[in-house]
């Protein structure tokens, strides 16, 4: 019949007015993004499945945090704290992260790309990770220490102006606090959490001496604790079997989970001029009393069982090291060595060591040479980038 639609023609018809309006709004929809300059969902949608430019990778960083810097390894990152906040660069020196406040004695730890910035006498406190803040407040009181564990959980000690009461708050990852310990007599001197985020190691100064207190997270008392009269321990360091190292002005102290001590490193006669211990082994500067610089590199292994040492007859300013590698920054310049002191060639001009005051080894081979100006990267010439 004349005039009549088939039902096949009516329906590319149809689809024909559908499509026609579907690119009328495509093209709306590319002419809004045109002129706004947004991101397109698009450009996001395919962005998932185009692979992204490899970073070319820079040998100096440009770091904007204003003074007394102090950094830390983020892994592919490097993060950095100062007196005018926290920001994390790229391999390629690209700002991944910025946060803008104030600090007065800024200081920072991270662990497995996380990191916690705080302020040391103040309050302010930052956990981040390299695109990412976790965590911002202030504390009630001065802050003493903080540290963060593996897992991303992390403690932070406090302690009244001038007083002599202390207190340690843990917090789980995602920044809420979960424990606290409030000390009646003694000092925080710092604190650090299990790797299992089950048990809160504090160490303390009291009158009898300095003093390892272990808590359980579930339990409101101390589980057990070592004093140790009449000796000053430095530092309380997780091993990777889960006792605890204690460093001291004349020794090396694992504690066990009974809170049993066993000295496995005895060096009274020597200064410690400088240590560095990352699970995988331990280094300590020795300097001889009275004979200049003079003095010895150690390595131990975590066990405290010895590795190797060398004779130093220089200044050694800072000491760094991460997985099987350590970087010392001395007067005689700059120098990268295995767990066994073997000296390792890297790539680096020698006027990068001019001025610099701290070293800090980085994941994959790579070192950081910092001053209060530039910070510049060094490389061990066998590792690839």
């Amino acid at each position: 019949m004349s005039g009549e639609v088939k039902p096949g023609k009516k329906n590319r018809r149809l689809l024909g007015l559908i499509f026609s309006l579907i690119s009328l709004a495509v093209l709306v929809y590319i002419a809004v993004i045109l002129i706004t300059g947004q991101d397109s969902v698009f450009s996001r949608m395919f962005g998932h499945f185009s692979s992204r430019e490899p970073v070319e990778i820079v040998d100096e960083y440009s770091f904007e945090i204003g003074r007394n810097r102090c950094f830390a390894d983020l892994d592919s990152a490097v993060a950095a704290a100062g007196t005018q906040g926290v920001q994390v660069l790229d391999q390629g020196g690209n700002e991944l992260l910025r946060d803008s406040f104030t600090m007065v004695s800024p200081a920072i730890n991270a662990t497995n790309g996380r990191a916690i910035a705080f302020d040391v006498g103040m309050t302010a406190v930052r956990v981040f990770e390299a695109e990412e803040i976790i965590a911002t407040f202030d504390t009630e009181a001065d802050i003493i220490s903080a540290s963060i564990n593996e897992n991303g959980w992390f403690c932070v000690s406090t302690g009244e102006s001038g007083g002599y009461s202390s207190v340690v708050t843990v917090y789980n990852n995602l920044g809420k606090d979960v424990y606290k310990v409030s000390l009646a007599s003694g000092y925080i001197l710092s604190s650090i959490l299990s790797p299992d985020n089950k048990k809160l190691t504090v160490l303390s100064l009291t009158d009898s001496g300095s003093k390892v207190s272990y808590y359980e997270l579930s339990s409101a008392a101390a589980d057990v604790s070592l004093v140790l009269p009449g000796r000053l321990i430095i530092d309380v360091l997780y091993t990777q079997d889960g006792d605890v190292l204690a460093v001291t002005a004349e020794s090396l102290i694992i504690i066990n989970k009974k809170g049993e001590g066993n000295e496995i490193y005895w060096f009274a006669g020597k200064r410690l001029g400088g240590y560095t211990f990352n699970g995988s082994f331990i280094a300590l500067h020795l300097m001889d009393y009275g004979v200049g610089y003079s003095g010895r590199l150690v390595t131990l292994g975590s066990d405290g069982g010895f590795l190797s040492t060398i004779a130093t007859d220089y200044e050694i300013t800072s000491m760094s090291s991460v997985a099987e590698r350590l970087a010392v920054l001395s007067a005689d310049g700059i120098s990268i060595y295995d767990m066994e002191l073997g000296e390792t060639p890297y790539s680096s001009p020698p006027e990068t060591s001019a001025g610099a005051s701290g070293i800090l080894m980085l994941s994959g081979g790579a070192a950081l040479v910092t001053n209060d100006h530039t910070a510049v990267v060094v490389r061990a010439l066998e590792v690839e980038s």
